[in-house]
């Protein structure tokens, strides 16, 4: 197994486990990460969101499908209960990488925003941080911010 391949399990099996720790270990400091709602810049910022999520009930199940020298990419189901509103979400992810210096420099999640929103946030809602992507933005700065505040250790 290639020893991206590796990294991605271990960054993957931590998440189950809610090893926020381990899932900061697997990022380059300068990394960046992109999802439907998070814009993170640094490992810094990228830890405070895997420990805010390993806080909640969330049970993951991944399969590695490819990792070589430069790129890997993941196929990623998270099953979980949205804090904000109770409901329970089942994410359905392709993830994407790029590596540097046997870390992850690069990290990309894409799913499907209009089933997500509804999802977590119920029909109206739900269409609403659809067609709003920077309402879904604006919410995941502020709530980074407001974890980072409460725990300075992350920061």
């Amino acid at each position: 197994m290639h020893p991206h391949a590796e990294l991605l399990e271990k960054l993957y099996t931590g998440l189950n486990a809610h090893d926020h720790l381990g899932m900061a270990e697997c990022y380059h400091p300068d990394a960046t990460f992109d999802d439907i709602a998070f814009h993170l810049r640094g490992k810094k910022q990228i830890h405070a969101m895997w420990h805010l999520i390993s806080e909640g009930d969330l049970r993951a199940s991944f399969k590695v499908l490819a990792a070589d020298d430069r790129t890997g990419s993941a196929d990623l189901i998270d099953d979980y209960t949205f804090r904000e509103t109770g409901r329970k979400v089942r994410n359905v992810i392709r993830s994407t990488f790029r590596f540097q210096d046997g870390l992850i420099i690069e990290h990309r999640d894409d799913c499907d925003a209009l089933k997500w929103g509804v999802q977590a946030l119920g029909p109206v809602k739900g269409c609403v941080a659809w067609a709003v992507p920077a309402m879904r933005r604006a919410k995941a700065a502020a709530l980074i911010k407001a974890f980072l505040a409460r725990h300075p250790e992350d920061a």
